[in-house]
């Protein structure tokens, strides 16, 4: 198993994880509290903590995310490889990375109208 596929791993279970944790909230402010009797003035002990341990959880989770997104770009395979490159001029023309042509012999080069020499 390489760092790519260990990466990919955690972000899906990240995102689940903060799909879990956003999906409880309530976006009304009620949430997972007020299915615990605190909707009104009243505060049973531990509810307001609730709301406070969800909010953090999310901001938490979120941040996992995009750490474990920009991480996993270092470890994608052959993004490191050495590639051809074209560099534009300003007056917008290609420069390529000089291409080895192939061997050809006298025998093999024609003339434009054909005929062979």
């Amino acid at each position: 198993m390489n760092t790519f596929t260990i990466f990919l791993i955690l972000i899906v279970l990240v995102a689940f994880l903060l799909v879990v944790v956003v999906m409880v909230q309530n976006p009304k402010g009620g949430g997972l509290s007020s299915s615990f009797g605190g909707g009104g003035t009243q505060q049973m002990g531990g509810v307001k903590k609730t709301t406070d341990f969800l909010d953090k959880s999310t901001w938490a989770l979120a941040t996992l995310l995009l750490a474990l997104i920009l991480a996993s770009n270092f470890a994608i395979p052959g993004a490191g490889g050495a590639q051809d490159s074209k560099v534009i001029n300003g007056d917008d023309t290609e420069i390529s990375v000089p291409v080895t042509t192939p061997n050809t012999s006298a025998e093999d080069t024609a003339t434009p109208d054909g005929a062979t020499e």
